[in-house]
């Protein structure tokens, strides 16, 4: 078997990669450096010219001179890496006519628990979304930002007291709301200092969050670990990691215990097996993440089954046209030939050869490419605010 085609396909705020190859038989993978969609497919497009006329089989092999044979990567590049090599892998479960998981050692479980999102710009926003999908049956919910999901055109400032006792008092509600059967994961999006995420850690102690997620900026994995340090709260990040190693800084450091690794950034199926094999060496768990397309969520659910420390998916209700609006379907559901469903909260791992989900024939035409605009929420002071 050779490869004949790899195709690059922007479809609105997505970047598929569908390889082909002379058996007649295709695969499909994303990208998720969705902030960049315009250098990764550049980069699919080089990639290509490596790929065409080889054998998909050597995964590993692919995957090394891909992210080896120049100086360079990043989030782009890898992003692009990473939808190739979930191709490849489908390519190679269908051939060989098996799901992905058992080309990764079997199944060790059936179904994956899932985590929907709540987007919202005020608290009672928030609540609602909450309990809808605690109506809907998901037994976690992520992306609930106590800081709340504002516009990027809302100036922001409010006094240290303010930002904490605020935050720390929607915790509290929202852990009313949920009520001891639904697990919250809190997203920081990197929004706060050292000091500020002790501070705040500690004030939602009492509410019992599963996680606090990216309470800074994910670069430092030394302050990271001052954070960890000083808080009974679990930390979860790793989401805009690109390889293996930023991983390896964090887990060295007892820095993370819930790996946020994203299959469709960290070197695809290749890469996210490498670092759910270094957190299950550290004692911690995998949380996938995936704010994209359900092919970035098949992708997840394979590995998912074939790893012992799986904690919880990221099951994208939201983020439609890149805006921060919650919705009850998963995100990209019209691009696909089927998404699995939760059921009380669970989805069933699909079990079809490959990673069991495809795109449809022409999914731009249904999803014209959309870009991100560079754009950021300002301080009151004119800085810009990570959010």
């Amino acid at each position: 078997m050779k490869i004949t085609k790899v195709d690059a396909i922007h479809a609105g705020q997505f970047l598929f990669v569908r390889v082909e190859t002379d058996s007649g038989i295709h695969g499909v993978g994303e990208a998720g450096a969705w902030g960049h969609i315009e250098a990764s497919k550049t980069a699919v497009e080089k990639f290509a010219t490596y790929l065409v006329g080889k054998d998909p089989f050597p995964i590993e092999h692919h995957w090394n001179v891909m992210h080896r044979y120049s100086y360079f990567q990043g989030h782009a590049i890898n992003g692009a890496i990473a939808a190739i090599d979930i191709a490849l892998w489908d390519i190679k479960g269908k051939a060989l006519n098996v799901p992905v998981y058992e080309l990764l050692g079997g199944a060790t479980r059936k179904s994956a628990r899932v985590y929907g999102h709540v987007y919202e710009k005020t608290i009672e926003g928030v609540i609602r979304e909450l309990k809808t999908r605690k109506e809907q049956g998901f037994t976690a919910v992520g992306h609930i930002n106590p800081f709340l999901d504002e516009g990027e055109d809302q100036v922001y400032f409010k006094p240290h007291i303010a930002k904490m006792r605020d935050a720390i008092d929607n915790v509290g509600r929202m852990r009313e709301a949920a009520g001891h059967k639904m697990d919250l994961c809190i997203e920081i999006h990197r929004r706060l200092t050292p000091a500020e995420a002790i501070v705040f850690a500690q004030g939602i102690e009492q509410f019992h969050p599963m996680f606090i997620e990216d309470p800074m900026r994910y670069e430092d994995a030394a302050s990271m670990a001052r954070i960890a340090d000083k808080i009974r709260i679990p930390i979860a990040t790793g989401e805009r990691f690109t390889n293996i190693y930023e991983f390896q800084a964090l887990l060295s450091r007892n820095a993370v215990e819930y790996a946020r690794v994203d299959l469709c950034l960290c070197g695809g199926i290749t890469g996210g097996r490498k670092v759910a094999a270094m957190a299950e060496a550290h004692n911690v768990m995998v949380v996938p993440h995936n704010p994209l397309s359900p092919i970035g969520l098949a992708a997840c659910l394979q590995l998912d089954a074939a790893i012992p420390n799986f904690a919880l998916q990221e099951y994208s209700t939201g983020f439609e046209a890149n805006v921060m609006v919650s919705q009850t379907q998963h995100l990209g559901s019209d691009v696909v030939d089927h998404v699995p469903l939760p059921e009380n909260g669970f989805v069933q791992i699909p079990s079809t050869p490959g990673i069991g989900i495809d795109l449809i024939e022409d999914p731009v035409s249904v999803r014209p490419p959309l870009s991100k605009p560079v754009l950021m929420r300002m301080h009151k002071d004119g800085s810009p605010v990570d959010q």
